[in-house]
């Protein structure tokens, strides 16, 4: 009598005849829970991907804690959503199960029967679950997906031939309807858990936002999401409301506590950064929107860094702060963002 195996070793290379029995799951789909077995098993299939417009695999470059996978969530058409398989991914701790990667590498030889590498126990990264993206269908139309950023828990293999490549030279991709996807995912994801002060946060933010990108599309501008890939880097920088009519960047804040303020302060900073080296001729404005007027002291700082400020009135417009008094120790001055446009209906 032989003893069942309970698990694969990362690097061993198996069919899903030999995968379901121990892992548990079944069938042939790129997310297969296995409520009996506690687990949820994801396949990645480069030659999938290249059909879909996306590719799966190791980010070039750690962060601060560590090795991720980005792994693009389930639905073959149109924009993807917070359902099925993407739930079984986002959820996988709270139900008591663990992911297990698998990378499809050929086949059985004479046989149309896949064959997958085993890459390792992992977990969702708690701190940023996912990320969306822009990508293409079968079909080659343009919709929004779901990337799931996973993070190993144990022994894991990691080859050059699965790790994304850097950008070798810096692109912008703009979407007039990434930014509004983007946030109904985040009010899906709300929805699924219980509520805390963040959740809170975000989502007055997010409702700034569609409320505000409402008030532009009205004025005839055409706004949407912008995400940046630079060079020699895995990162992208994602501006979720960004006027193609007057190249501006507006970043929204769920709060005007200098907590709010100073990240996205930094996520305009680095905005003008990188949009300056793709182009540098280009005028560029940064403007920060605010669910109320912050308090004195934060718009100087504001001032200091050349970015305007547009924020949320009692009556629910939107108007445009100027001042004439500069910080202590300043020359005073006039100041409108360099130059930016009026905002204020």
């Amino acid at each position: 009598m032989t003893t069942p195996r309970t698990g694969f070793q990362p690097g061993e290379i198996l069919t899903r005849d030999e995968i379901h029995p121990v892992l548990g799951g079944s069938g042939y789909a790129g997310i297969c829970p296995a409520v009996e077995k506690q687990n949820v098993l994801i396949f990645s299939d480069s030659e999938v991907g290249k059909r879909y417009g996306y590719r799966d695999g190791w980010l070039a470059e750690d962060d601060d804690l560590g090795p991720v996978f980005t792994y693009t969530g389930t639905g073959k058409q149109d924009d993807q959503a917070l359902k099925g398989g993407n739930i079984a991914i986002l959820k996988h701790a709270e139900m008591g199960r663990t992911l297990h990667l698998f990378i499809a590498v050929g086949k059985v030889p004479g046989t149309d029967k896949k064959t997958h590498k085993y890459i390792g126990q992992f977990k969702v990264d708690e701190r940023k679950p996912y990320e969306t993206r822009v990508a293409t269908d079968e079909q080659r139309k343009v919709r929004n997906v779901i990337v799931f950023r996973l993070r190993p828990i144990g022994p894991y293999i990691r080859t050059a031939s699965d790790t994304l490549q850097l950008a070798s030279t810096p692109r912008s991709l703009f979407s007039q309807t990434a930014g509004r996807f983007a946030r109904s995912v985040r009010r899906q994801r709300r929805q699924l858990q219980p509520q805390t002060n963040i959740d809170h946060v975000e989502a007055t933010r997010d409702d700034l936002a569609d409320a505000f990108e409402d008030h532009k599309v009205a004025q005839g501008e055409t706004i949407g999401q912008l995400e940046l890939e630079m060079r020699n880097t895995a990162d992208r920088l994602t501006c979720g409301l960004y006027s193609q009519t007057n190249n501006t960047v507006y970043e929204p804040t769920g709060s005007t506590a200098s907590e709010s303020i100073a990240q996205a302060i930094t996520q305009l900073l680095l905005a003008r950064h990188y949009l300056r080296d793709l182009e540098p001729d280009q005028p560029l404005h940064l403007m920060l929107l605010t669910p109320a007027l912050p308090r004195e002291d934060l718009r100087g700082l504001l001032i200091e860094h050349g970015i305007g400020i547009v924020y949320r009135t009692d009556s629910g417009g939107f108007a445009e702060f100027t001042t004439s008094s500069a910080p202590p120790g300043s020359a005073p001055r006039s100041f409108r963002c360099l130059d930016c446009p009026v905002s204020a209906a």
